[in-house]
């Protein structure tokens, strides 16, 4: 390795369990280390087979974070299709999560929609962006 690898974020969370479900029912991480017990814990979560490459590390403590109107600061996760988009900002809509309607841009944003976490973080679903399997180029 010559430079510095991308390997992890990490969030503080108010509440640990509601966020280990939220990540792992809206985008199927897996829990693949905890540390601690009860509120203490910090967990680490990663896609499956991805474990060595990029985790998310939720930690115990802060504060709910709602985002406003101009605030775009989001998660980001690929999906293999606009139906895979709707089928999530449906979901959102009937669970009250629903932060951006789904929505086309020019390349290379794509066609997304975002979820409010249980911290009020957004986290974006998207189809068409130049990251994650199977993407197009980005040029």
């Amino acid at each position: 390795m010559s430079g510095p690898s991308f390997t992890h974020v990490a969030l503080h969370v108010p509440d640990m369990d509601a966020a280990v479900a939220f990540f792992a029912d809206y985008c199927k991480l897996q829990p693949v280390h905890t540390r601690g017990e009860g509120p203490n814990r910090v967990v680490w979560l990663a896609e499956p087979g991805r474990e060595k490459v990029l985790v998310f590390v939720l930690i115990p403590g802060g504060d709910y974070q709602p985002q406003g109107e101009d605030d775009f600061g989001h998660l980001g996760f690929a999906l293999a299709s606009k139906q895979a988009v709707d089928d999530v900002a449906a979901k959102a809509r009937a669970e009250g999560r629903l932060a951006w309607e789904p929505r086309q841009h020019s390349f290379p944003v794509g066609y997304y929609c975002a979820v409010q976490g249980p911290d009020g973080r957004a986290v974006e679903f998207s189809y068409g962006q130049p990251l994650g399997p199977d993407s197009p180029d980005l040029t």
